[in-house]
């Protein structure tokens, strides 16, 4: 046990210095270099700026073209379950209408938010 102890504390006194002396040659050979500034960006290089205005007049008219789906789809599945008995169980193809009316109207409520 004591031959441990000491085994490292000579390991650790003959470790750390040398590595301290090993790093200050390394700090010395190689000094400190500014970071690299980044390139200069050419004008030709980018890419087009797409038009805000005309992207938002496309983004509303696909609102209103989803809006008009959700509305024939939701018109649909009220035409449907009015259709059916309201004791029996909905149909499966009344629980597909209603995800397809939810995920649109999800993505036009994502749209409008932007």
């Amino acid at each position: 046990m004591e031959s441990r102890r000491r085994f490292l504390t000579l390991f650790l006194a003959s470790g750390v210095p040398l590595g301290a002396i090993g790093y200050s040659l390394r700090a010395q050979e190689n000094p400190a270099k500014p970071p690299a500034k980044p390139p200069l960006k050419d004008d030709d290089t980018e890419e087009p700026k797409i038009d805000p205005k005309a992207l938002l007049e496309a983004n509303q008219k696909d609102i209103k073209k989803n809006i008009e789906r959700l509305f024939l789809l939701a018109s649909e599945l009220k035409a449907e379950v009015e259709k059916t008995d309201s004791v029996q169980v909905l149909s499966v193809a009344i629980l597909k209408k209603a995800e397809e009316v939810e995920k649109l109207a999800k993505g036009i409520r994502s749209r409008a938010i932007g």
